[in-house]
């Protein structure tokens, strides 16, 4: 009986035939407050009052677009075999490094036509990015998916966590409890967001925020990706999440410290 107390419906409500997951409101929901946090900050780095929201209209469709085009790429058996399916999103199927790619090759380009510095708004941005990953992971949680591998209810108990989350890492499909590595990640990423909101009052070059998230991020992805059951491989074992990880680490340390060595004059980040 306390099982079905504690059982978390993915569907929030229906209206009609319409039903409205949590997943939905959860991402949306952090979109929100990654765009007051971002545009904040912008106006305090003198960033027309506009700016993220306009950036907003182009990059979330963008990246959503690029989150699932990603995901049908690495798992293009699959949908080759049933294009129909390519379009049902609403099954899942969205990767956050298709979201990345699509989000940050949009807000270069619209950097690019504003005529504003794309070091400094992914400098700005970064915070958000982070805000966005916490809160999207509860997504997945809602959804029991990206999980990790099985674990007794003992483990799960000895992270302290609540009843109400260790009942939703009981997959019954598996017939067992698993790994919450959405929690691992969600972590993570409020580390990493407490650290960035920290090198803001370093004062550090322009565009090391934005590297310095792309490290963290990926530093914790790689490990937490070993533990999934889900993950997107690119040949054999290789997993796609843990190639695309190593290479931003090495874009990101590689970027620090060119542009310590060769970008004159020096810009920091609280400069105008």
């Amino acid at each position: 009986m306390d099982n079905i107390l504690l059982a978390i419906d993915p569907v929030a409500f229906s209206i009609g035939p319409l039903s409205v997951r949590w997943y939905g409101i959860i991402i949306v929901t952090g979109i929100i407050i990654a765009y007051f946090v971002a545009q904040a900050e912008g106006k305090k780095r003198g960033l027309p009052e506009d700016f993220f929201g306009d950036l907003l209209l182009w990059a979330v469709p963008i990246s959503i677009l690029c989150a699932r085009l990603y995901y049908v790429i690495m798992k293009w058996d699959y949908y080759g075999a049933n294009p129909e399916k390519i379009i049902e999103i609403w099954n899942g199927g969205i990767a956050i490094h298709g979201a990345l790619i699509g989000a940050i090759t949009t807000a270069y380009v619209f950097c690019r036509v504003k005529k504003v510095s794309f070091l400094k708004v992914a400098d700005i941005a970064a915070p958000s990015i982070l805000i966005g990953q916490i809160l999207g992971r509860w997504g997945n949680f809602m959804n029991q998916e990206a999980y990790g591998g099985p674990v007794s209810r003992e483990f799960l108990e000895s992270l302290f966590l609540p009843d109400w989350i260790i009942e939703q890492m009981y997959i019954h499909d598996l017939g067992t409890y698993v790994h919450p590595t959405f929690l691992y990640e969600s972590l993570w990423n409020l580390v990493g967001l407490i650290i960035l909101l920290l090198f803001r009052k370093a004062n550090l070059q322009r565009g090391e925020i934005f590297f310095s998230y792309l490290i963290w991020y990926s530093i914790g992805r790689f490990f937490i990706e070993a533990m999934r059951t889900d993950s997107l491989y690119l040949i054999g074992d290789l997993r796609s999440a843990q190639v695309v990880s190593v290479t931003l680490i090495i874009v990101g340390f590689a970027s620090i410290f060119y542009r310590r060595w060769k970008v004159r004059p020096v810009v920091r980040y609280l400069d105008e």
